[in-house]
């Protein structure tokens, strides 16, 4: 297992980690909520940097991004684990998995970078899971990217504190951030987190001058009320977030929310001329 990075120790060999807000606090041999940061003998480690449960090359468009480098292709990877718990994950299968739980090979920094060389992708996207959790992993794969003139996408739940992302923006050509939806007590019901982290990282992300787009599941009966979209676009446009794209997209029934219809397509059409009535200049919908 690989060092990890921020965090301290504590008393009786238990470590705090400092990469996301729930700054677990992780006894001897125990894993924090995402699964993924291990500790051993007091010190704090990643369990699957170097280990990829999924790889594949995708259209950028896919991730979604429709306005970086459209066109063309990205290699894709990710790890296993997440630090949310979305009741409606999509990829639950491997985000919600513990090391050794999921199918992984050992790729290291190096051969992703060549891997990417080879079959001709022109940047390499983290996502699938959370790949903030992972953040050694990509941050030592995005340098050697950078180095052979490659560029980086994160595709992120945005949950995380603002140190380790200040220190990884500068490393990102792309974002894409899935805001779950404007309002902390949804963050906190379905998915195990709050929404103030994830605002803070859009902002971080578009002052480091990183191309941001923003993508909200729209999912019926929780997060599709007019006024919680309203506000939502209104702190967009409010704090210079108007021109990042934004992504509404279309709900299946999945993980723990099979009972659930998909999302109306008129429902995701309202949603937009909500966002166009609040100043985002360029909305899509998807999975339609």
């Amino acid at each position: 297992m690989e060092a990890a990075r921020f965090w301290h120790p504590l008393e009786s060999g238990a470590v705090r980690c400092e990469l996301c807000p729930h700054r677990c606090t992780i006894a001897e041999a125990h894993a924090g909520r995402c699964g993924s940061r291990v500790n051993r003998a007091g010190k704090l480690y990643s369990a699957v940097y170097g280990y990829p449960c999924a790889t594949a090359i995708d259209p950028v468009e896919k991730k979604p991004l429709l306005h970086f480098m459209p066109g063309t292709t990205c290699l894709s990877l990710s790890c296993v684990g997440c630090n949310l718990s979305c009741r409606w994950c999509q990829n639950w299968e491997i985000s919600q998995a513990r090391p050794g739980c999921a199918e992984q090979e050992r790729w290291t920094p190096e051969e992703v970078v060549s891997a990417a060389l080879h079959y001709h992708c022109p940047s390499i996207a983290y996502t699938y899971t959370e790949p903030l959790t992972y953040i050694e992993y990509i941050s030592d794969i995005a340098v050697l990217a950078k180095e052979n003139g490659l560029r980086n996408i994160l595709v992120s739940a945005g949950y995380v504190n603002p140190e380790p992302m200040a220190g990884l923006a500068p490393l990102l050509d792309a974002a894409n951030i899935d805001l779950k939806a404007f309002s902390d007590d949804v963050y906190k019901r379905y998915c195990g987190g709050r929404l103030q982290p994830v605002l803070d990282t859009l902002l971080l992300l578009h002052r480091a001058g990183v191309h941001l787009e923003i993508t909200n599941l729209v999912v019926p009966g929780v997060n599709d009320d007019a006024g919680m979209i309203r506000g939502m676009c209104r702190w967009l446009s409010d704090n210079g977030l108007g021109d990042c794209p934004l992504h509404f997209s279309r709900f299946f029934p999945r993980y723990q929310f099979t009972a659930c219809r998909p999302t109306p397509v008129k429902t995701l059409q309202e949603a937009a001329a909500i966002a166009s009535a609040e100043g985002i200049s360029t909305v899509h919908l998807g999975n339609v």
